[in-house]
């Protein structure tokens, strides 16, 4: 009995070795295709950042010069995204987790909500030019991109704000309403703050998503070659990933504007690293102020 035991626990001990280290393979081979992937766009890049490149806007049918007007354009579309999303997503969370009753309706909600996170962009992106552009006539615009980028991370949005909030202790829930407060007041001000660093973390993927599309914004938002900065919501825009998109595709010299292609392809990956870094240590700051 003893010694089956034994072979047993070996056995056991044999398949835990075997299935950490196939995790450990996994996140080894993460990481290097990352790093691989960093290391080429820095060696192809580099050469063409320099201060002209980031603060000036692209001259001789756009060989030359720079992204100042890509970078503006990206930011001015990936914060309206998050605008958008982050508080009709919060509150949907909040009524799905918090107030609606468990049953047939709520189940095809959540079940559409999970449907749409999987849907292609470029389904986004007809979306936006049917209702948005050409229906609500709001023309090829920054707000006609930032909604429809907006209602791409949505679902995200919803998904990641539920289990934040179902990861809130019912003590807490429990505790504030035996001292008197309204479902409101504790949802408000013990739920939210409890939950939102887990909020945040959706918020992280809604940024790295919406500033990295191509096809919603190219359809709504986004234009081959405009020198002049967005004064309004209604102006038409550059962004980084259809700039890329245009000099890799339909460039006029698409070999001798390699590397310009590369290092703008460079600035998106650390621009969406930068906003997701903030996110990142506003986030470690809440969690700390808790603890």
């Amino acid at each position: 009995m003893s010694i089956s035991l034994s072979s047993l626990q070996r056995r056991r001990n044999l398949l835990q070795k075997i299935v950490f280290n196939i995790f450990r393979l996994a996140a080894l081979i993460n990481g290097l295709a990352l790093f691989i992937i960093i290391y080429f766009m820095i060696a192809n890049g580099w050469k063409a950042i320099n201060w002209t490149f980031l603060t000036q806007p692209p001259v001789d049918s756009m060989t030359k010069g720079g992204i100042l007007p890509c970078i503006v354009g990206t930011l001015c579309l990936s914060i309206g995204a998050i605008l958008i999303a982050m508080p009709i997503g919060v509150a949907s969370a909040i009524y799905l987790n918090e107030y609606a009753r468990p049953g047939p309706l709520i189940r095809v909600i959540r079940l559409g909500i999970n449907n749409l996170a999987g849907i292609p962009s470029i389904v986004f992106g007809l979306f936006g030019l049917a209702f948005f552009v050409v229906w609500l006539k709001m023309g090829v615009s920054i707000i006609a991109g930032a909604l429809t980028l907006g209602a791409m991370t949505l679902p995200v949005m919803i998904g990641s704000t539920e289990e934040a909030l179902r990861a809130v202790p019912d003590t807490y829930r429990e505790a504030s309403l035996g001292l008197g407060a309204t479902k409101w007041q504790t949802i408000y001000r013990v739920v939210l703050p409890a939950a939102l660093p887990g909020i945040l973390t959706g918020t992280i993927l809604g940024v790295s998503r919406a500033a990295g599309e191509t096809a919603p914004i190219m359809f709504t938002a986004a234009v081959f070659f405009t020198p002049s900065l967005p004064v309004s919501i209604f102006d038409e825009v550059m962004a980084l990933p259809y700039h890329i998109y245009v000099l890799a595709t339909a460039g006029t010299e698409i070999e001798a504007t390699r590397h310009l292609q590369y290092g703008t392809a460079l600035v998106l990956i650390f621009l969406v690293l930068g906003m997701n870094l903030i996110a990142i240590i506003y986030r470690s700051r809440l969690r700390k102020r808790m603890q």
